[in-house]
């Protein structure tokens, strides 16, 4: 994060532009206040590990990965948490139909998970918590639940949340509890009877043939889907945290409930912002396997450098629904290859630079450029809008390409860089590519090009033509431009 000193003026400069946050809970624009000040303590649910990760998965971990690096480029140290939920039903009935232990299946596709993440330049999280680590603080949590009122147990040693305890359930979903009783109890699962009412929830339940378990004073089984948050942002986090977030599907009922669970047993304010992101849909329909329509982020990056995926979902405003389809996905990468061949132009330029110095135009022309870092910071000040802050870097991106040429000096060019660098860092975007070759090729290779270059000065256009073909069958392609060739691997 660099020096601290400066990192917290800068804090302190830009609490003048503040950033601002959709709070799901009040539907308001919000100003944001850290809890600890240059401190934020974020949580994001992530994915249940019993395959490989969808596109759907992959809009929250890059949106709220792009939140993320933003807080860390406004000078804010994140505590960022983002959990695996690895005993889950769905990883069980994969586990048997394999015939293996269900860790076996969580473990393999937590890793696999990981590689898409960073194939798509996700950030690790500081902690990834996995909930069979954490089943301890679960039943200490659900204990206390009992203990205060708010829990029971029933005869075959379920534990339920008794929603009409808490006076405040519903504050996040907005959902009237008469109209959600009325609904439930239409709805209601065999086996449950035993609930004192349609809404309560499960803690804990019983465990059953086949399935992993653990001891605890009611019953050996597993703990609920829900608690496990609660604990773990708990443990992480601390009983109050800053945001809390993850895709709308997830408002009811697991973070209105976590909500619950978290402000009934801790006795504070749970959450100050929940954040939440919009559904993506493919081709206009809802992503499901019973359409056909169901996408892997493997499915994608066999098709597109993961970078293209993670620039079309920047591309809409988190907290609008995003369509996937074929021409978005070209039109992103058009857009996406726009930023990396501005980079590649001015390496190529760097590369070939005799003036070192900014020239007396230049140094009147550079300021020109903060204007576009503050379109930029606009933009995701004013609740992460990815979007307009995608557009601010086109103009800058148009800015540069109108400014450099082959006789631009270093330090302009530097200076461009690294505001380019900046801010596509910021949403995760690689614009800088690595070497397409090591030193030894690339020294072979401008070899080649500059007998090239001699053969055509003496006008030996066979010799010349012979060279281009020749590296055009290593799969090295040339471009002829004002400011000299570039070659790039086909």
């Amino acid at each position: 994060m660099g020096d601290p000193e400066v990192r917290y003026r800068r804090i302190q400069r830009d609490y003048q532009m503040a950033i601002r946050i959709y709070n799901t809970e009040t539907k308001q624009l919000e100003e944001f206040k850290p809890i600890t000040p240059g401190e934020v303590k974020m949580y994001v649910c992530g994915p249940t590990v019993y395959n490989l990760i969808h596109i759907g998965n992959a809009r929250p971990m890059i949106v709220f990965d792009t939140v993320r690096r933003y807080f860390e480029y406004k000078g804010y140290k994140v505590n960022y948490v983002s959990n695996f939920t690895d005993v889950d039903d769905k990883i069980i009935k994969k586990a048997n139909e394999e015939g293996v232990d269900s860790s076996v299946i969580s473990e393999r596709y937590i890793k696999e998970c990981k590689k898409d993440m960073a194939d798509l330049n996700v950030k690790p999280a500081t902690t990834h918590p996995q909930a069979t680590q954490e089943i301890d603080g679960m039943i200490e949590m659900i204990q206390t639940l009992i203990d205060k009122g708010y829990a029971y147990v029933v005869e075959d040693g379920t534990v339920y949340f008794e929603v009409d305890k808490d006076p405040q359930y519903g504050k996040l979903s907005h959902k009237n509890l008469d109209d959600l009783q009325s609904g439930f109890r239409s709805i209601q699962v065999t086996g449950e009877e035993q609930k004192k009412s349609p809404l309560d929830f499960v803690l804990w339940k019983p465990k059953k043939e086949g399935e992993p378990y653990w001891d605890s004073p009611w019953c050996q089984g597993r703990p609920g889907w829900h608690i496990e948050c609660s604990v773990m942002s708990r443990k992480y986090l601390g009983k109050t945290i800053d945001i809390h977030a993850g895709g709308e599907d997830l408002i009811f009922p697991h973070h209105e409930n976590e909500i619950a669970q978290s402000e009934c047993a801790n006795g504070v304010p749970f959450v100050h912002y929940w954040m939440h992101n919009a559904f993506l849909n493919i081709d206009n329909h809802k992503m499901s396997k019973s359409l056909g329509n169901f996408k892997t982020v493997r499915d994608i990056d066999a098709q597109y450098d993961p970078q293209v995926l993670r620039y079309l979902m920047l591309s809409a405003h988190y907290r609008s629904p995003l369509n996937f389809s074929a021409d978005l996905m070209e039109s992103a990468r058009a857009s996406y290859l726009r930023i990396v061949n501005c980079m590649d132009n001015v390496d190529f330029l760097l590369g070939k630079a005799s003036a070192q110095k900014l020239s007396d135009a230049e140094a009147g022309l550079l300021p020109e450029s903060e204007k576009f870092r503050q379109e930029f910071e606009d933009a995701m000040d004013d609740d992460f809008n990815t979007a307009d802050a995608l557009a601010a870097i086109f103009d800058l991106v148009k800015w540069i390409n109108s400014n450099v040429n082959g006789s631009t000096s270093k330090e302009f060019l530097a200076k461009a860089k690294d505001l380019l660098l900046t801010l596509t860092d910021v949403c995760g975007l690689i614009a800088e590519r690595a070497p397409e070759a090591d030193e030894d090729e690339t020294a072979r290779i401008e070899q080649k090009i500059r007998e090239r270059q001699e053969a055509r000065k003496n006008k030996d256009f066979a010799k010349a033509d012979a060279i281009r073909d020749e590296l055009k069958s290593e799969g090295i392609l040339l471009e002829d431009t004002k400011d000299g060739v570039k070659w790039k691997k086909a």
